[in-house]
C-alpha cells in the first residue's frame, strides 16, 4: 500500500533578480518525502540544495521568487500562501536547522528566551511553561546543566552546544518535518558524529521526517533513507541510499563517489577530483549541464537536455546513457 507523502515538491523553479539579469537557481526540482523518512539532498556548492530548502520554507531573499511548481505539505500548497498562514506552518509543522548557529541565534537574548518564543507563539504556553519545556528540551538534546544554560547567552556556548540548542529549537513545537541545512559543517569530526547520532535518534523517537542537506557523502551514508543528487539546480539522480552507493547510475554521482578518500587507499595515491567546476548560473551550458565535466559524454549531451526518467523501481536518472532503459514491471 502506497504511503501518502508528507511533502510533495513538483517542478519547483526559483529565480533571483540580479544586476546581470535573472538567475534560475532551482530548475524543475521534484521529490517527495514520506512521514518519518529522511531524504538527503547532496551535491557540490552551488547545486541548488539550500535554495530548494529556503523555497520550501518561504525564506527567500527579497530578490528571489518561485516562478513555477508546487510545494504540497500535507496536501496544502505552500507556494503563494499568504505570509500570515505560512508563519503558522513555519516553525511549527516545519522547522529548520541552519548551517551556522551563531548567525541564527540572537546574541542579545538568552537561550531560554529564544526557545520559549516559538512555543509561546505556536503552542500558547505561558512564560513559565515555556521555560520549563525549554529546560526539558535542552536536557533531551544532551546539554549538561540545562537549568543554568537556559539563562546563558549564545556566546557562552561552544559550537557543538549551540547546534544542540538549534536542534532543541527545531523540536520545540514537535514538527512533522525538519529541514537541516548542513548542520555539522562548522563542527569538528567528533562533535559532528555526536550531532548526527543525536538527530538520528530523535528522528526515530519522534517520527519526524527530515530533509538533510549536505555535500558530505559520509553524512549521507549515516543519515539517509533516500537521496536526491543535485547539480546546477536540477536533480540528476534519486534513489534509496543503498542503491546510490552500490549501483550509482549518473556519471556525476559516480564521480562524487570516486572522489572520496578511503581508508584502504594506499599511501601516496592521488584522489580523483571532478575536473572543472559547477557552471555559472548566468551562463548555463546547453544540453546536459554536466556534459563538459563528464567522462562518458556523447554528442547529443552537448545539445539535448535530458529529462529525469525512471531506470528502475524507485530509481530515476537524468542522463542520455539510460535513454532506452526499460522500467521493470
Amino acid at each position: 500500500m502506497s504511503v501518502t507523502p508528507l511533502l510533495q515538491v513538483d517542478g519547483l523553479r526559483t529565480e533571483f533578480s540580479t544586476d546581470q539579469g535573472p538567475v534560475t537557481s532551482v530548475d524543475g526540482v521534484s521529490f517527495s518525502l514520506a512521514p518519518g523518512e529522511t531524504l538527503c539532498l547532496v551535491g557540490e556548492s552551488g547545486s541548488g540544495k539550500s535554495v530548494s530548502a529556503l523555497s520550501i520554507m518561504g525564506l527567500l531573499a527579497r530578490n528571489g521568487r518561485i516562478t513555477a511548481g508546487s510545494v504540497l505539505f500535507e496536501g496544502q500548497d505552500l507556494v503563494g500562501l499568504p505570509d500570515r498562514e505560512l508563519r503558522r506552518v513555519r516553525g511549527h509543522a516545519i522547522a529548520m536547522i541552519f548551517q551556522e548557529p551563531m548567525t541564527s541565534l540572537n546574541p542579545v537574548l538568552t537561550i531560554g528566551d529564544q526557545l520559549a518564543e516559538t512555543m509561546i507563539l505556536h503552542l500558547g504556553l505561558t512564560k513559565a511553561q515555556a521555560r520549563q519545556r525549554a529546560i526539558e528540551l535542552l536536557e533531551k538534546v544532551g546539554i549538561p546543566r540545562a537549568k543554568d544554560v537556559v539563562d546563558d547567552h549564545p556566546h557562552r556556548l561552544s559550537g557543538g552546544m549551540r547546534q544542540r540548542v538549534m536542534i532543541a529549537m527545531a523540536l520545540s513545537c514537535e514538527p512533522k518535518l525538519i529541514i537541516a541545512d548542513e548542520p555539522t559543517t562548522a563542527l569538528d569530526v567528533t562533535i559532528q558524529a555526536q550531532i548526527l547520532r543525536l538527530m538520528r535518534e530523535l528522528s526515530a523517537e519522534t517520527g519526524t521526517a527530515m530533509i538533510f542537506i549536505t555535500h558530505d557523502l559520509g553524512v549521507v551514508a549515516e543519515m539517509a533513507d533516500r537521496v536526491a543528487v543535485m547539480y546546477a539546480g536540477q536533480v540528476v539522480e534519486e534513489t534509496d541510499v543503498y542503491t546510490l552507493f552500490d549501483d550509482p547510475k549518473h556519471p556525476y554521482t559516480s564521480a562524487l563517489l570516486r572522489s572520496i578518500p578511503h581508508i584502504t587507499t594506499p599511501a601516496g595515491d592521488r584522489l580523483n577530483p571532478i575536473s572543472g567546476s559547477v557552471p555559472n548560473l548566468l551562463h548555463m551550458p546547453t544540453g546536459c549541464r554536466f556534459h563538459d565535466r563528464c567522462l562518458q559524454a556523447m554528442d547529443r549531451c552537448a545539445t539535448e537536455p535530458p529529462e529525469l526518467l525512471p531506470v528502475a523501481s524507485q530509481h530515476s536518472v537524468r542522463c542520455w546513457l539510460y535513454d532506452e532503459t526499460e522500467v521493470p514491471a
